[in-house]
């Protein structure tokens, strides 16, 4: 990690960006990330109703998870652009993301498509980060830095293609691309857990 992303990462409520704090709580960064989070249990009823048979249903399950995992990167670029940046967002953006990951992973490991040990990983490393991360917020906001995007961009791919290619050569790329993200979420996992307890320290 570097001292720049160290920096950021300890950065505390009252010496944070002052667009932070300009920013209105209802901007339409932060509405995005609460459509986001409306559309996590459409997707989950959408892709369970699927008896295996029709294949609209699961297209549907697939679309859905696509258009919430665009309005993360929408709504990230809109408050970065113009300055709606707020603590509301830096907290609730990635429960929206860790809560669409959670989902597509517990919805395929049920369909069988997904083995559970996979899903339980990566949600036990992200349960302990969200938990960590609460429990610090009252005196820092820790971002995400450029690891946890790529782990989240992996993640998304991942469950994208296997929401898609359940079965055939194309499944592979599924399974190989989570597999990617498997040892991503560990190895950023472990370097987030270090940075915080540094930044618990000081």
């Amino acid at each position: 990690m570097t001292s720049e992303n160290q920096a950021s990462m300890s950065r505390p409520f009252e010496g944070d960006d002052p667009a932070t704090h300009r920013a209105p709580l209802w901007n339409i960064a932060n509405v995005l990330t609460v459509v986001r989070l409306i559309l996590v249990p459409v997707f989950v009823v959408t892709l369970l109703i699927d008896d295996g048979q029709n294949s609209a249903w699961r297209l549907t399950a697939a679309g859905i998870f696509l258009l919430a995992a665009l309005t993360d990167r929408l709504d990230g670029m809109l408050a970065r652009r113009y300055h709606l940046i707020t603590d509301f967002g830096k907290l609730a953006d990635p429960i929206a993301d860790k809560a669409l990951i959670g989902a597509g992973l517990i919805g395929l490991s049920i369909l069988g498509e997904l083995w559970w040990w996979v899903t339980i990983v990566i949600l036990l490393r992200e349960l302990g980060i969200t938990v960590a991360r609460l429990a610090l917020a009252q005196r820092v906001v820790l971002p995400a830095g450029r690891g946890g995007k790529v782990k989240t961009l992996l993640q998304v791919v991942a469950i994208l293609l296997l929401l898609v290619f359940p079965t055939g050569p194309a499944a592979i790329l599924g399974i190989v691309t989570m597999a990617a993200a498997v040892v991503v979420t560990v190895a950023t996992g472990i370097d987030y857990a270090i940075s915080m307890v540094r930044v618990a320290r000081r």
